[in-house]
């Protein structure tokens, strides 16, 4: 089975999509499997439906026979919940499919195969993503009958904390969430099948932390609510590394020019970095560009560098900036 980190699983889908191949997606819980498929509809601009299939019984997605008194028939209502074609294009997306009984999987069959069940046709604009936990993942899962597996393309989905971090600074995270992730990679996907705790880190859990935390609850309540998120040691170990990080410089300042500051912890400087990924954007202003980049010469090579060689991925131009040759000379060599 593919195995295929966020960036590179998502690329794979467009193609698969286009061409309506049915798609089922492997992954442990709460990495982002639905997530990535719910971006692609809205990128693309078409319709997003996502079942839950453990909530639905057999005649939930067949619907209910009826006689017809003028063809003298039964014949299948079909549910309202289906894409009725008044979105010419979109994903119908069927997770937790090996985690529902059997009989709603033999449902589900006729559908994936024939692209119809009983009276239902599905739109010719959509496509099928299914999606579930591998067997390992300490979930209840039925195994897939070979024939509905041989109706996919399986692709298995792992997590990857560089393009996390992008993800999340893109959307606007806090801070100190992107910069721990960033300083602790591991700390983003911590489950354990065999263990019997209730809370533990996954890219979905970090998502509750970063509302959490912009929800500014009482200081009481947030390691409780944090350890609720991510589980109790990853929750007192996060909450001290934030406390660690300190005072930080402006950021508006250092756009400015004014800001002389640099932190002197290494997890202050994760969270500035992390901070200045999230502001600087394509078509900030020259003088703006200038001044970051006459501040990024102080900080410790390997921040500098990161930070640097993320804008520019991102598609900042600081070769315009009149600093960029000093940057170079100074750093250049960090990235060979």
């Amino acid at each position: 089975m593919a195995v295929m980190r966020p960036e590179e699983l998502k690329d794979a889908l467009e193609h698969l999509l286009i061409q309506k191949v049915p798609i089922f997606l492997w992954g442990a819980p709460g990495i982002g499997k639905s997530s990535i498929v719910r971006q692609i509809a809205k990128e693309r601009g078409i319709g997003f439906l996502d079942l839950r299939l453990t909530l639905l019984d057999p005649t939930d997605l067949r619907g209910i026979p009826f006689f017809d008194q003028e063809s003298k028939k039964a014949i299948w209502a079909s549910p309202a919940f289906l894409p009725d074609g008044s979105e010419p294009e979109g994903i119908l997306f069927l997770d937790e499919l090996n985690t529902a009984a059997p009989m709603v999987q033999a449902s589900a069959y006729q559908l994936i195969l024939d692209r119809q069940i009983g009276e239902y046709k599905l739109p010719e604009g959509w496509a099928i993503v299914a999606a579930g936990n591998r067997e390992s993942d300490r979930g209840v899962v039925f195994r897939m009958p070979a024939p509905l597996a041989n109706r996919f393309v399986h692709l298995e989905m792992e997590i990857d904390a560089k393009q996390w971090c992008r993800w999340a600074v893109k959307e606007g995270f806090e801070p100190s969430v992107v910069g721990f992730i960033s300083a602790r990679p591991d700390a983003l996907f911590s489950f354990d099948a065999k263990s019997s705790h209730r809370s533990f880190a996954t890219p979905r859990s970090w998502e509750y932390v970063d509302k959490i935390l912009k929800s500014k609850p009482k200081s009481e309540q947030l390691m409780p609510l944090v350890a609720g998120s991510i589980g109790e040691d990853l929750a007192a170990e996060f909450l001290s590394w934030r406390a660690a990080a300190g005072e930080l410089p402006d950021l508006d300042a250092i756009l400015r020019g004014e800001e002389s500051m640099v932190p002197k912890d290494t997890n202050a400087l994760h969270v500035l970095s992390s901070m200045i990924l999230q502001r600087v954007e394509p078509d900030i202003p020259k003088e703006a560009l200038e001044n970051l980049l006459r501040y990024l010469l102080k900080l410790p090579g390997e921040f500098s560098v990161m930070v640097v060689g993320e804008l520019q991925r991102r598609g900042v131009l600081l070769e315009r900036a009149a600093g960029w040759r000093e940057w170079i000379k100074e750093f250049g060599y960090l990235l060979a």
